[in-house]
């Protein structure tokens, strides 16, 4: 397995970790009798970073870790997240509390949950923009301080926030949206990463599934699934963005390999400090995932690939409307 070190002197991680919130939230039925057996081959094979967060389910996803981890907690970097809030009259509502005495609470609760002494990576899983960036940081750090927390790491904050967040206690890692349809971290963000010696952890980077070419309409997802109201994913903008995916799956069979294992190797040669967490709800999907570790990019392959997403090629929003002010902070 290949490794990567997360941060400065950070954790040695497999360069291609689990997302695990599909196992238990928002992309339509789940099985967890599935879901346990590739978390378990997912070990087997190496992939040491498991990532979920407390508004996964809401809290599901962490309790169903915490039964792998029960059996296998030495073999796992844990990461975990908090603040965003979740409204139980309206789950399509979102909220975001970054106050030092919810970050000391979600903590409590996160270990709880996940039967564990401590968390490896704990996130704030958005910017709370009511609270300075300090505030939350300073709490976080006092975790860090009190043995409950190993590492502290930052999801979808802009780079002058990850400088603020840096001057008060080291960030190991930054969780963004990153992959061939998403390029927002290199507008400044993965330069500030690289600046700060914090890692890019990147998430859905098979853009929600879309990369893999399996996603053919609008019907192929469940009636609950988020992806069914994502702009990207509706009307005019997934036509488009289709007629992009073809241009991968054509460059895949080029290369001798498959769709999602070449958009997760271009998303692993933009450099050594940046890991990725393709979500596999299925041990056939992990595999195939995993598979990208042995497809190496020329530069020219990379440059071309990248080219064929620049520019606005991406039709639609990556969030609703009203989520996107969420993000960036």
């Amino acid at each position: 397995m290949q490794k990567r070190t997360l941060g400065r002197n950070g954790p040695q991680v497999a360069a291609l970790g689990l997302g695990c919130m599909g196992m238990s939230a928002f992309y339509g039925p789940h099985d967890d009798a599935e879901s346990l057996a590739t978390l378990d081959a997912a070990l087997d094979l190496g992939v040491n970073l498991l990532d979920t967060a407390d508004m996964y389910g809401p809290y599901t996803n962490e309790e169903l870790l915490a039964k792998v981890l029960a059996r296998r907690r030495g073999e796992v970097v844990l990461a975990t997240k908090f603040g965003i809030v979740m409204d139980p009259a309206d789950p399509a509502r979102r909220g975001v509390n970054g106050r030092p005495d919810y970050v000391r609470s979600s903590c409590e609760g996160s270990l709880r949950r996940l039967g564990v002494e401590h968390i490896d990576l704990y996130y704030l899983h958005r910017v709370d923009a009511a609270v300075p960036i300090e505030e939350t940081v300073g709490a976080m750090a006092e975790l860090v301080r009190q043995g409950k927390v190993r590492y502290l790491g930052l999801s979808e904050a802009s780079a002058a926030t990850l400088r603020r967040a840096a001057a008060v206690h080291p960030i190991h890692a930054l969780q963004s949206e990153y992959s061939l349809w998403t390029r927002d971290p290199e507008d400044g963000v993965l330069a500030a990463c690289r600046e700060l010696g914090t890692s890019l952890v990147a998430y859905s980077p098979l853009g929600r599934g879309f990369l893999t070419g399996a996603i053919k309409s609008p019907d192929d997802f469940a009636p609950d699934d988020f992806r069914r109201g994502n702009p990207r994913f509706q009307g005019e903008n997934f036509q488009r963005n289709l007629q992009l995916v073809e241009r991968v799956k054509e460059l895949a069979a080029a290369k001798g390999c498959s769709p999602a294992q070449l958009a997760l190797a271009w998303v692993l040669a933009q450099g050594e400090d940046i890991v990725a967490i393709p979500g596999a709800r299925k041990q056939a999907n992990l595999h195939d995932n995993l598979g990208a570790l042995n497809v190496v990019l020329s530069q020219e392959e990379s440059a071309r690939l990248a080219a064929l997403f620049a520019g606005g090629q991406v039709s639609g929003l990556r969030y609703a409307a009203e989520a996107m002010p969420l993000l960036n902070r």
